[in-house]
């Protein structure tokens, strides 16, 4: 794939997301960040243009249509064509489900589904012409699995599947690749070992989650000739339990 474009990351994080916007840096796109602090990207920016890339941090809450739609106009419009949308927006939290009110679901939901379908309808509207581009949607082992504590996680992350399942199937033989990749295991960030250092340390090296290696797993997918398309992709540590 050329390296001419534009790469979109919404939900530009630490770990995961800032690994995939350095990735498609180093091959030449122009890396348009976004999370709802834009202050919170300047590290990111910084270290993309000291190895010579191009990115631009962007304020954004995906929960806004009106926020989604113009964030995607203005790229078009001022800054290139959007050949790869990264949806990463998270929305991990536990609650038990007697504890979990409607306006606790409802965000969760708002998160990591309605977000997901207005960025993912909104980039597809900006390629569908092009006959091209690529958009891929982090997932969670909640994509596919419920458990204790995790209700409105994993009825967000399920519906965010069953979006990229509907999308694949409608915009794959116009052209747009649609993958869903399902994050299971602990990711490598400085939160995980302050918080579960005991558990990364019985884990290993093998047993965590490289978010540099998460983010050349987007790249093969991106990579892919039209011909062998990946649709799901499970990434997890040779240790990891399923």
């Amino acid at each position: 794939m050329s390296g001419q474009g534009v790469c979109c990351v919404i939900g530009a994080g630490d770990a995961t997301g800032s690994a995939v916007a350095r990735r498609f840096a180093r091959e030449g796109y122009t890396i348009c960040v976004a999370r709802r602090t834009e202050a919170a990207l300047k590290p990111l920016v910084d270290q993309i243009t000291a190895q010579g890339g191009r990115a631009l941090a962007f304020g954004l809450d995906a929960r806004r249509e009106d926020e989604v739609v113009n964030f995607f106009q203005h790229i078009e419009a001022n800054i290139g064509p959007i050949e790869v949308l990264v949806f990463n927006v998270g929305g991990n939290v536990r609650f038990p489900v007697l504890e979990t009110t409607a306006q606790k679901y409802f965000k969760v939901w708002e998160m990591c589904a309605l977000a997901g379908f207005l960025a993912g309808r909104e980039a597809a509207r900006a390629m569908l012409p092009r006959g091209r581009g690529t958009i891929l949607f982090t997932g969670a082992t909640a994509s596919v699995r419920g458990s204790n504590g995790f209700a409105a996680f994993a009825g967000g992350k399920a519906a965010l599947r069953a979006l990229a399942q509907s999308m694949a199937r409608e915009f794959g033989p116009q052209g747009l690749h649609v993958a869903h990749v399902i994050i299971d295991g602990l990711i490598d960030t400085a939160f995980a070992r302050t918080n579960f250092a005991q558990r990364v340390d019985e884990l290993g090296p093998d047993g965590i989650l490289n978010p540099d290696h998460i983010a050349e797993a987007y790249w093969w997918l991106h990579s892919q000739p039209r011909d062998a398309w990946t649709f799901e992709l499970d990434l997890r540590p040779s240790a990891e339990r399923w």
